[in-house]
């Protein structure tokens, strides 16, 4: 089976040269990510991909996951310091750090835990006014906030599948004759069958799998999907970090017992946003991914906002090729 590559379209890659490079290395998935696309930019990013002779779009969805809405400075919150949380569509400053989409937040606990994307930002949620619905929360971890950044709890929070913006931006593909689908944050069998009404039968269904409560209906959500995406990056909200190998492997056994293709994403070569060569550690993980059974690689930051995104998408292409040579190499054959 050839090993694919999906890369995310971005400012480092809206461009004709770039994406003439990453179709020459052999790109076989162009991502948009609606995390990180406005409805007003989407149709620009589909036109632009068509108009070069792009097919193979994918629609990515924000899917049921909070986010930070814009900030147009990065804020560096220190321990101790107390912020309004609330969600109004607002940027965030130095006292308020307002959320997305709309949802219960009057049902997240006192003395809860709020995490709030990669950089150890740690709140802990010390008041709540039922009224005007806002909590007040102390940072015990200090960290920056930015635009857009994810945001976990420690206690469960009710969220639709898909938000009102997913669904208008697939509507919208759909009519433009997109066919590639991944959903994000799938929990279980019935996000499926929502996101299937709006797609149809013969489009390509990416579940991906991020959450504690996807690994466990795997089995079922694995029946309603043409192919599963690892992203490790949210999963390690829910999976310690030195399991996340553990994860991926067991993912990826059920995957191909049931003769599904699964893809993994987060990290590849994260080095590669601001260098030009990876790690030697990427380059292993890369091999053992491939080892594990993926059966694509993604790119995100990489090719979506990095310096490199064509001599990454190389370097995953040169990685494959070595991957498929194993069986013929010798000990001289890597000197």
């Amino acid at each position: 089976m050839k090993k694919k590559i999906i890369c995310t379209i971005g400012p480092s890659s809206s461009n004709k040269k770039v994406l003439s490079s990453l179709k020459k290395y052999g790109v076989d998935i162009f991502r948009i990510n609606l995390s990180h696309t406005s409805l007003h930019q989407l149709p620009g990013k589909i036109n632009f991909l068509k108009k070069n002779k792009i097919k193979n779009i994918c629609i990515d969805t924000e899917g049921a996951q909070v986010r930070t809405t814009k900030v147009k400075k990065g804020i560096f919150f220190k321990k101790n310091k107390r912020i309004k949380i609330c969600i109004k569509d607002k940027f965030c400053n130095k006292n308020n750090i307002f959320l997305y989409p709309e949802f219960n937040l009057m049902s997240v606990k006192i003395d809860s835990k709020i995490f709030i994307g990669f950089d150890n930002l740690e709140i802990q949620v010390i008041k709540k006014n039922l009224k005007k619905n806002y909590l007040i929360g102390k940072v015990i971890n200090d960290g920056l906030l930015e635009s857009n950044k994810s945001v976990h709890f420690s206690c469960n929070i009710k969220l639709p599948p898909l938000t009102a913006k997913d669904i208008y931006a697939i509507k919208f593909s759909v009519k433009r004759g997109v066919k590639i689908f991944a959903m994000s944050f799938v929990n279980e069998l019935k996000d499926l069958i929502q996101i299937r009404k709006l797609i149809g039968k013969s489009s390509f269904l990416i579940s991906k799998i991020e959450t504690d409560n996807a690994i466990k209906n795997l089995n079922m959500i694995i029946r309603k999907s043409n192919a599963l995406l690892i992203d490790r990056g949210d999963l390690s909200r829910y999976v310690r970090i030195e399991k996340i190998p553990l994860a991926q492997r067991y993912i990826c056994n059920i995957a191909l017992s049931k003769k599904i293709p699964v893809y993994v994403a987060t990290n590849l070569l994260e080095s590669m946003v601001k260098n030009t060569q990876p790690t030697r550690a990427e380059s292993n993980d890369i091999f053992t991914t491939l080892e594990n059974g993926a059966a694509g690689l993604v790119l995100a930051a990489e090719s979506a906002i990095g310096k490199y995104p064509v001599l990454s998408a190389k370097f995953l292409r040169d990685c494959i090729n070595v991957f498929h040579l194993k069986k013929k190499i010798s000990k001289l054959d890597f000197l």
